[in-house]
């Protein structure tokens, strides 16, 4: 579920990015006679002459003021929804209590998070990126229902259903949870290679998915397109799912003793949510400040 900051974010965006949408797909679901007969006036020269510029001229420094009025009101929006500088309380006691090395670049997507553990090197990775992906599945999703799914009550149920709609809204409000968030975690040891597991952050449970093994430790990083390149055709394990029960808990267990707890999968999800709103609010700025030089 996406947290309020995020849907009132996209909520404007939504309805413009579903009526192109929309726009597009009855173009292409012509057919091609429909299409001659239809875009073939657009060719003439009458329609040329009539689609003139200065019909719709507008000097650049007007559209240059609008946008930055834009961007302006923008930046005032978003710095109404969160102040970015105060951490929740999951984020600040993790980064007071952690053993943990957060490590933030601005301009970045990813956040790293390292330690030491005896003689191993662990970090922990997830990136902002997820969640501009969880908002576009949740538009995916919403545009791929079709009218004869939903089910339309009779009328005398309307009243109730509305009522009912409105409580479960409400207290879909109430009780936001974060973004899933996904973690890749690796384990080194020196001359050893590397664990390398692949975990979901989701209702502060760590779930994970995948467990490998490399000999190499930069195929776990994956920091490259040609060590992922590489990576792809090593035989690294099976799917987590189809091993042992126990030896499924086992490893969980393995995890936890390494600091990939509840702890961890509360911060991840929350603090992707911090960093994208302050990068979103400095490309705000950047934009703006191009815009008005």
């Amino acid at each position: 579920m996406l947290s309020l900051r995020v849907v009132a974010r996209s909520a404007p965006r939504t309805l413009n990015r579903l009526s192109s949408t929309a726009l597009r797909q009855s173009r292409v679901a012509r057919p091609s006679s429909l299409l001659k007969s239809s875009w073939a006036p657009l060719r003439s020269s009458q329609f040329a002459s009539a689609f003139s510029t200065s019909q719709f001229r507008q000097s650049a420094a007007e559209v240059d003021q609008e946008l930055s009025v834009k961007l302006d009101s923008e930046l005032q929006f978003e710095g109404s929804m969160k102040e970015v500088d105060q951490y929740p309380a999951s984020v600040k006691d993790f980064l007071e209590n952690s053993p943990f090395e957060l490590k933030d670049e601005p301009g970045k997507e990813d956040v790293t998070l390292t330690r030491k553990f005896g003689n191993e090197t662990i970090t922990v990775s997830f990136s902002i990126s997820d969640l501009a992906n969880y908002e576009n599945d949740d538009l995916y999703n919403d545009e791929s229902l079709n009218d004869d799914e939903i089910d339309v009550p009779e009328a005398g149920q309307r009243s109730a259903q509305s009522e009912n709609d409105e409580l479960l809204d409400e207290e879909d409000e109430t009780n936001e949870t974060p973004v899933p968030c996904r973690l890749n975690v690796v384990v080194e040891k020196p001359g050893k290679g590397a664990l390398n597991i692949e975990a979901l952050a989701q209702d502060g449970q760590i779930m994970v998915e995948n467990f490998y093994y490399f000999k190499d430790p930069k195929l776990a990083h994956g920091e490259t397109a040609e060590t992922a390149h590489i990576a792809q055709d090593v035989y690294p394990g099976p799917p987590f799912g189809t091993l042992d029960e126990d030896l499924q808990l086992l490893m969980e267990r393995y995890l936890e003793e390494r600091g990939v707890t509840q702890a961890l999968a509360v911060f991840a999800p929350d603090y992707m949510d911090i960093k994208e709103q302050r990068e979103y609010q400095t490309w705000l700025k950047d934009v703006k400040a191009f815009i008005d030089a």
